[in-house]
């Protein structure tokens, strides 16, 4: 049994309310047990003897359906599984999927550290965060246990990124564990015929594994209680990914059932998918094509369940969807995106410059000081608390007022009329209609800005400085 509910997790804290923990009710504490921001170790009631059962119960109440894996060390680890859902509205999907672009042990070393390092260091800036990629996949291209070892070494050199390592020859794999050992490489992969051998090296070196079982998920769900029976469940399953036509949707199928027998209760089969993208170049000789068919294939199973992926493209046009799409599915839709309310500056504002007012939407916030620093616009830029609510909307629902407003500035600690020598505020133009309010609330002049921030200069140019 699963539970989903914070009333259901109360019924095993100790209820005493003792608001060690940071919150100020066992109920307050158990609805973060349900979403995963508290750990239930912070409860220290729960660690005395007397809860030892109902700790243990509850742990296992409050474990994710879908087994989670990590892989790598330190600052760069990466958890994938640890989901409850099949619908991320239901409650969310936590672990995002992680990316692992290709390089492979017949490249020279010049471009392989360039290829590396252009993996390691690749960043977009989006809503406030940098999008980036997570791992480095390290495929034997030559078969030679030799030069696949030097080259793991080589990337290892290079990048402290987490690893997967690709063959199915034991020995290949051997080679690159001995060097790669202590990081906690992800082996790629075990299948019908060396099962036995992966299975091993597995088990000697203490990593995670894939298990390979292309189109048959019987095949697969046996090596999953095989490995498990053997002694460990840090299985990683890849059920094949099939780059087109018939194959394609049959791959997209064992994708849905596979996690729908793990959500439903099936532990013998409830471990994190793997998508190979990277097949696309099988079957595309055309690059372009390989790498348009890639990245759709990456953004099907994205959404459809794929926990980790393995990806060769590293053109900006291949990369930035798969990340735009990442981002926006594992975005917790039950919170929104926000900035921290207050006053921003914008430049190098001055006494003179403008005073903007939007809201803490971060959507809103970001692409309104875009707008503005782009241009180079020496300003003021104010961040209203209205939930990570949008302008037209916070106005609509009451969370933009002019109440909240004049809060906002008393919070903030600056001073319209000694801080600025305009005392003037501009408001965006969806919130028109609270121009006489704020006024009235904070004394203060009034701008109707533009609806658009990417027409704030235009606007600039023929209404500021403010008329007196």
């Amino acid at each position: 049994m699963k539970i989903n509910s914070p009333l259901e997790a109360y019924k095993y804290l100790p209820g005493t309310n003792c608001t060690v923990c940071g919150e100020q009710t066992c109920m307050a504490f158990a609805a973060h047990l349900i979403d995963r921001s508290r750990k239930l170790s912070e409860c220290t009631p729960m660690l005395e003897e007397k809860f030892s059962k109902k700790l243990e119960q509850l742990q296992g109440l409050l474990a994710p359906e879908i087994r989670e894996v990590e892989i790598g060390v330190g600052e760069k680890t990466v958890k994938i599984g640890g989901d409850d859902v099949l619908y991320r509205h239901k409650l969310t999907f936590f672990n995002q999927t992680v990316f692992a672009y290709d390089v492979w042990d017949t490249m020279d070393d010049k471009d392989l550290v360039e290829r590396v390092k252009k993996i390691q260091d690749f960043k977009k800036f989006y809503v406030g965060n940098f999008l980036t990629v997570d791992m480095v996949a390290v495929r034997s291209t030559s078969n030679d246990p030799k030069k696949f070892a030097s080259v793991v070494k080589k990337v290892i050199e290079t990048t402290d990124m987490p690893l997967v390592l690709c063959s199915f020859n034991p020995e290949v794999l051997k080679a690159g564990l001995e060097v790669a050992k202590d990081k906690n490489p992800l082996l790629y992969a075990a299948n019908k015929d060396n099962w036995q051998q992966v299975a091993a090296l597995a088990l000697e070196y203490d990593v995670p594994v894939t298990l390979f079982a292309p189109n048959d998920l019987d095949l697969l769900k046996s090596l999953a209680k095989t490995f498990a029976e053997m002694g460990t469940e840090k299985l990683v399953l890849d059920p094949g990914t099939f780059p087109s036509g018939k194959q394609l949707k049959e791959t997209f199928n064992n994708f849905i059932k596979v996690r729908r027998a793990g959500i439903d209760g099936d532990r013998e089969i409830a471990y994190p998918l793997m998508a190979v993208p990277l097949m696309a170049w099988m079957v595309h000789d055309d690059p372009v094509s390989a790498s348009y068919w890639e990245t759709v294939i990456a953004s099907v199973f994205t959404i459809k369940y794929g926990d980790i992926m393995i990806l060769h493209s590293t053109e900006p046009y291949a990369m930035l969807p798969e990340l735009h799409i990442r981002d926006t599915i594992y975005t917790d839709p039950r919170k929104p995106v926000t900035v921290d309310p207050g006053m921003y500056k914008i430049g190098s504002p001055t006494k003179d410059s403008p005073v903007f007012v939007t809201t803490n939407f971060a959507l809103t916030y970001y692409t309104v000081e875009s707008d503005i620093s782009s241009n180079k616009i020496d300003c003021f830029l104010w961040a209203i608390d209205t939930d990570g609510i949008g302008v037209e909307a916070a106005v609509a629902g009451g969370q933009l007022t002019a109440a909240k407003i004049k809060k906002g500035i008393e919070e903030s600690g600056f001073n319209m009329k000694t801080d600025t020598s305009h005392n003037t505020i501009i408001l965006p133009g969806l919130a028109a209609r609270l121009q006489g309010d704020v006024e009235d609330e904070t004394g203060s002049k009034v701008l109707i800005g533009p609806a658009d921030s990417g027409r704030i200069p235009g606007w600039l140019e023929k209404n500021w400085p403010p008329k007196k």
